[in-house]
């Protein structure tokens, strides 16, 4: 029997109740809540529970655990989207993992060993017996059983064949997230908006991932053509898993159809008639997973770009200090290479990758003040048509073109040689955000080759891309090397053709036009636009400029572009037991993702580390931080444009490790030499706030799961700014009495806060208010403030501005993340504290490494500089919280809380409570093996 979800009410735990959602006002106005909802509601039905013991194949002992927030069932009914948005109802499972994630928050201090499960789930595979919820046997199939448990109700999937294993994976997937699957499959063909409404954010998503994956079909299926043909047996079996997945997305498809249980979204987006049940929902193919994995590869597997922006901030520095002093100035801010800055693999080994040539050659910098964006959204009709809509496009270009790339997530591993019981621990995890339902999934999965729980991208969870094995755990963060290069093309006969090897060659156009109308989902108003994309061998279009007077097209070539589906194979043989026995089979497999990823590993004897992507290998002299000519002399060395292959750097040129005393990531730089594609990862980076405890952890030796998730739970509430670089600026204002009374209560304010430990903390477990809360609005007043009056009088307001381009000052836990906007957790990923670090440092006369290249507070005067930091700290304390926190969509002004919290962004029906500010992974492991094969 197909499963069925009950309803419960919201509890009030952490959790703080959003306010009344805009979407379906009008609709619940004007019709009969009551009346839909017993037309509506079936008679809930679910198989007997059926006893099943805990799998023989697990050898972690009751000591791995995971949580993934909100909750494990995405879908939801009409009536249950209906009950949720009149009166806060949740349907079941689609929230009982946000309280325990948010408690940590508040609960972490005591923690130990045997109350970490408080506040995660128990991973281990199987379900005990008197906890099967539902045991179900999808398409009426003899060999595979999809079991629920009661905590959680995530899918247990055994199979005896390999196709009905990977049938019933693609079952629970759409049991769980059909809805979210078919907004992707969207999103990744550029189509979000005529599929689910003209809303900001739709346009947003789908502008930003069309501009960097303008695929054709065509080039989709190539894309799985192409990786099972190169992969032999394995490419074969990858394919028939593939399509076993898909079977059985589309059985669940025709059986909720005909039952009329499907996501109630479908309803509401006109996709189906609510009264009549007519209307379709479209099967799933091939192309849709290769549609989806562009887009979760564009996101977090994808490093580097931004060769226009440092080009024009290079000329802007040039222009100000010479081309000597100003490339030097230039570089110091740049960072790619800094001595000081945090390291994942600490041991001392070099990876070279990504440095600055001795001598650059076929550099192709724009003409100053010619370089213009090329569009993307033409023909604009109806609301697409306002300056709203073009605000939405702008935001979607920036994020979509800035070498600023969102990576998240962060890992904490630590040897059994400094463990108390000798085996290593590991508390890791990917940080994507919080939506609802969420973009991962739960699952276990057991069947030939096949033995892993954990998460994977909904839509493609053939495998667990994220979790564990019979006796091994792994995980990612996102690295975000440079694979992204940015060729000038020179145009021949007019704007659209440009010269290949000599020859004039015509551009290929590919557009995707759009159109909405309002639906009781969106009520934005009826809309169209068309998405343009002018495509080259080298890439596609993204900028025009003049460079030595000739008309040329920037272009971005990126090696996974054409390659998103190659990845398939590592995530099959991290899932496969037989396959993995250690850490060099690990190794081994993260070696065939191409995506930028960070992968860490534990077993009960082990841990490995190993940075994948396919790192194209550059000409010789090709500086890849800025344009270069489209000449075959600085292609990548054995380029082939037709299917975007070339020479990759070897596996033992990537950062690796096994059996470091830790590791630590958050995104921070990999290896000494391997250069940073973003810019200001220097002395201060996030990645030090787990790099520090660790460090101290380690030393004290005898870490338990527990100290090792308060460490990351610790540093998930710090605020960075104040921890490493609030006491140095103190430092300078109190080098003499303060005598301002103004200044000298924020100081004490300031003091104090980082006394307590510089923590964006509550004063109780749902207060909704920060102890602290005067020095933290201090703080977030004065920093853009106090980073402007320090640096813009030195660079000069056009190098300044361009600076700020390349990295932005601040990102506060209230930031925008673009088009999905605030409330996304991440936080302190980039800004200017490695830059005011080294500043204050050099002024105060201390030890830098790597330092900027002039003095830039008070022009290296001691007292002008503390003058500049006691005049905009007094400007800062004037600033209301109003000012401060303009409120949003979710919060007043001035709710200093609110806007820091948490918010699960809806991508359906179904809405959930804000909860406090943390800064963490949203799917995350704790694990700790106790035996090995």
């Amino acid at each position: 029997m197909p499963r069925r979800t009950p309803h419960r009410r919201t509890p009030r735990t952490a959790l703080h109740r959003l306010r009344t959602s805009r979407r379906f006002t009008g609709f619940l106005k004007s019709a009969s809540i009551c009346v839909l909802v017993a037309g509506l509601l079936s008679p809930l039905t679910q198989t007997p529970a059926a006893a099943q013991a805990i799998a023989s194949n697990d050898y972690c002992g009751g000591q791995c655990s995971d949580i993934l927030p909100p909750g494990e069932n995405g879908n939801a009914t009409l009536a249950q989207i209906l009950l949720n948005q009149a009166f806060g109802t949740q349907p079941a499972h689609a929230e009982d993992q946000l309280g325990p994630y948010a408690n940590l928050a508040s609960g972490s201090s005591g923690l130990t060993d045997a109350t970490i499960n408080n506040f995660f789930n128990d991973s281990s595979f199987g379900v005990p017996s008197d906890q099967v919820a539902s045991t179900e046997k999808p398409g009426g199939r003899g060999d595979v059983t999809i079991v629920r448990d009661k905590k959680t109700g995530v899918p247990h999937i055994t199979g005896t064949t390999r196709y009905g294993t990977e049938y019933g994976a693609g079952y629970a997937a759409a049991e769980d997230r059909l809805w979210l699957m078919d907004v992707f499959r969207h999103v990744g063909r550029g189509r979000l908006t005529s599929f689910a409404g003209g809303a900001a954010a739709n346009q947003g998503l789908e502008q930003e991932f069309y501009r960097n994956a303008p695929y054709t079909e065509a080039d989709l299926q190539a894309q799985i053509d192409n990786a099972v043909a190169k992969n032999g047996a394995r490419g074969q079996q990858a394919l028939a898993d593939v399509k076993a997945y898909l079977d059985g997305i589309n059985a669940y498809i025709d059986t909720s159809d005909s039952g009329r249980y499907f996501p109630g979204e479908y309803d509401l987006t006109g996709h189906k008639d609510p009264i009549t049940n007519a209307g379709t929902i479209e099967h799933f193919k091939v192309t849709d997973l290769v549609a989806l994995a562009s887009v979760i590869g564009s996101l977090f597997g994808s490093g580097g770009g931004g060769e226009v922006g440092n080009a024009l901030s290079l000329i802007a520095a040039q222009s100000k200090y010479g081309v000597e002093e100003g490339t030097k100035v230039w570089e110091s801010f740049r960072e790619r290479n800094d001595p000081e800055a945090v390291l994942t693999v600490h041991d001392g080994e070099s990876f070279p990758y990504g440095a600055k040539p001795a001598e650059a050659k076929g550099e192709a910098l724009p003409d100053a003040g010619s370089v213009t964006q090329e569009p993307l959204v033409y023909d604009r009709t109806g609301s697409a048509a306002t300056a709203a809509a073009r605000s939405t496009s702008a935001t979607a270009a920036k994020t979509a073109l800035s070498s600023a790339r969102r990576g998240m997530s962060n890992a904490l591993v630590v040897s059994g040689k400094y463990t108390a019981s000798g085996h290593p621990i590991a508390v890791f995890g990917p940080q994507t955000g919080y939506f609802a339902p969420q973009l991962l999934m739960l699952q276990e999965i057991q069947g030939p080759g096949i033995s892993a729980r954990g998460a994977s991208f909904a839509g493609l969870s053939m495998y667990v891309e994220l979790g564990r094995g019979q006796d091994y755990s792994w995980s990612a963060t996102t690295s975000g090397q440079d694979i992204i290069d940015t060729y000038a093309v020179e145009l021949c006969q007019d704007d659209h053709h440009y010269l290949y090897h000599g020859t004039c060659t015509a551009m290929d156009q590919v557009e995707q036009k759009n159109s909405w109308s309002p639906t009781m989902a969106d009520s934005t108003p009826a809309g169209s636009y068309t998405m343009r994309v002018w495509r080259t061998k080298y890439g596609p279009v993204e900028y025009r400029a003049t460079v030595g007077g000739k008309k040329v097209a920037y272009t971005s070539l990126r090696s996974s572009y054409l390659h998103e589906a190659d990845s398939i194979i590592g995530f099959q043989m991290l899932n496969d037991p037989d396959y993995v026995k250690g850490p060099q089979d690990f190794q081994s497999a993260a070696q065939h993702i191409n995506y930028t990823f960070n992968w860490f590993y534990a077993d009960s004897r082990h841990t490995a580390y190993y940075n994948s992507g396919d790192n194209p290998v550059r000409a010789d002299g090709v500086d890849a931080d800025f344009p270069v000519w489209a000449q075959q002399a600085y292609e990548w060395r054995n380029w082939d444009p037709a299917a975007n292959t070339a020479d990759y750097t070897p596996a033992s040129a990537h950062p690796h490790s096994v059996d470091q005393d830790y590791y630590v990531s958050w995104n921070n730089k990999q290896a000494k030499d391997y250069a940073a594609a973003g810019w200001a990862d220097g002395s201060v980076h996030r990645g030090n706030l787990l790099d520090d405890r660790v460090k101290k952890l380690v030393a004290a030796g005898g870490v338990t799961r527990a100290k090792l998730v308060q460490a990351m739970a610790d540093a998930a509430l710090a605020d960075l700014r104040a921890e490493d670089v609030l006491p140095k600026l103190l430092k300078v204002v109190n080098s003499s009495p303060v005598t301002d009374s103004t200044a000298a209560d924020a100081v004490n304010k300031l003091q104090a806060w980082v006394a307590a430990g510089a923590r964006r903390t509550e004063t109780s477990a749902g207060s909704h208010t920060y102890a602290d809360a005067d020095a933290i609005r201090l703080l977030d007043a004065w920093w853009p403030l106090l980073v402007k009056a320090e640096f813009e009088p030195g660079l000069g307001s056009d190098l300044y501005t361009a600076f700020t381009g390349n990295a932005p000052i601040d990102e506060t836990p209230s930031a925008g993340h673009g088009p999905t906007g605030s409330h996304a957790g991440s936080a302190f990923q980039y800004g200017w504290w490695s830059y005011v670090d080294k500043d204050i440092r050099a002024v105060l006369g201390e030890n830098v490494r790597g330092g900027l290249a002039e003095k830039y507070c008070g022009g290296g005067s001691l007292g002008a500089c503390r003058d500049i930091l006691i005049g905009t700290l007094k400007q800062a304390a004037g600033t209301t919280a109003a000012q401060v926190y303009p409120g949003d969509d979710q919060c007043s002004a001035g709710d200093q809380w609110c806007a820091d919290s948490i918010v699960q962004r809806t991508l359906g029906g179904i809405k959930h409570g804000r909860i406090s500010w943390q800064n963490r992974p949203t799917f995350q492991q704790v694990v700790e093996y106790t035996s090995h094969r």
